[in-house]
């Protein structure tokens, strides 16, 4: 593809040139993590049934829908920014204050529409990545350093982050309030709020830890600090999930012989704690590969974040990306023992349909970035 063919108007357009403009790299190493999930749900499930087959289906049709929404112009992603945004906020307040709303595993964080059921803090992640990417759009580099108007991004951050961690879901509440301050530091936030911000946090946790946690999630945490205190209660995920981990070593113990999880000593096996049956079976090799992968994903990401023209492709794609990175690292964290549980799935490797969705969505987005990086896109100033 030459420079000329891009820009030159009406070629660009065309769905040859826009397909051949996907950077088909990521889309492989996406489907890499895909196929490992499908193939570590079929050892852990003992067959197709009951999570191998519908997480291989679910991500053949997500992966042609992330091709398809690479296709659409950016223009349409800004303009859908705060509309997605508010109509995910709305999903999650209806998971909370209608009958729509039900709960599992503790917290209200489920939506019930019938026909589909969906976990809408997953969602709102993708909504406040968009608009946060306008936001920052619309505004000079100083205001994002250090300005009164840093209220409003704070706000939409702060509005999701208060109501999901009421539901309580601590894992997705966690995840909001860090893609929103990843996003904040990549726009060029002063040094002097991030020591604030840091230093508040560490005044306000402790408390909070104590007096404002339900009593099941206090003792997570509590517990991660020491597990071997209640081995057979609170402290049983971490264990087994260490055993499972290092059970492995190097090369595995084989493809569905992993006793961990083949007996169901491994808690939530096919969900948090899938990278340590993957650990378990295929040993530190095969573990250490998926991170290659992780990574390589990653940096691509990135890579096309930084081509893009628009102010707002670079933030959108950083922010899906960013995202992405830290659902690897906390839930790495989580399983190795070095964080509390906190119910953060493994992307694309963890069984769930809400997660995947989203992601293979934000996915989407960052392919659109690539294939229309040339796109400008006009500053307009305030909120809307």
């Amino acid at each position: 593809m030459t420079a000329s063919a891009l820009t030159r108007p009406g070629q660009r357009d065309r769905l040859s040139v826009k397909l051949g403009e996907i950077d088909w790299r990521l889309v492989i190493l996406l489907a890499m993590v895909g196929g490992a999930g499908a193939v570590i749900l079929y050892s852990v499930g003992g067959g197709w049934s009951p999570w191998a087959l519908d997480h291989a289906v679910r991500f053949a049709i997500m992966t042609a829908v992330m091709i398809a929404l690479a296709l659409i112009d950016l223009k349409w992603w800004f303009r859908a920014a705060y509309p997605l945004y508010a109509l995910f906020l709305l999903l999650v307040l209806m998971t909370e204050f209608t009958p729509l709303g039900y709960v599992a595993g503790g917290a209200r964080n489920w939506l019930n529409l019938g026909f589909i059921r969906l976990q809408p803090a997953e969602f709102v992640k993708f909504g406040l990545v968009l608009a946060l990417a306008r936001w920052y759009h619309s505004h000079t580099a100083a205001e994002a350093r250090l300005s009164w108007k840093l209220l409003i991004p704070a706000g939409m951050i702060g509005v999701p982050f208060i109501l999901v961690a009421k539901q309580p879901d601590l894992g997705s509440a966690m995840m909001i309030g860090l893609t929103g301050a990843a996003m904040m530091f990549l726009a060029g936030l002063s040094w002097r709020i991030i020591a604030a911000g840091a230093a508040a946090a560490a005044a306000i946790i402790p408390p909070f830890v104590m007096f404002v946690m339900h009593d099941y999630q206090r003792n997570r945490v509590l517990t991660f600090l020491n597990p071997e205190s209640d081995p057979a209660g609170t402290g049983y995920n971490i264990i087994q999930s260490k055993i499972a981990l290092g059970s492995g070593g190097l090369l595995g113990k084989g493809f569905g012989l992993g006793s961990q999880s083949q007996l169901e000593f491994l808690p939530e096996r096919h969900t948090d704690f899938i990278f340590s049956a993957l650990s378990e079976e295929f040993g530190f090799v095969g573990s250490f590969s998926i991170l290659l992968v992780y990574a390589g994903i990653v940096l691509i990401s990135l890579r096309i974040a930084s081509l893009s023209y628009s102010h707002f492709g670079r933030m959108a794609a950083s922010g899906i990306t960013a995202t992405f990175a830290l659902f690897v690292l906390i839930n790495g964290a989580m399983v190795m023992g070095l964080a509390p549980v906190v119910g953060v799935p493994m992307p694309l490797l963890s069984y769930g349909g809400s997660s995947m969705m989203t992601l293979m969505v934000g996915f989407g987005l960052v392919m659109a970035v690539r294939v229309h990086r040339h796109k400008e896109l006009p500053k307009n100033s305030g909120l809307l």
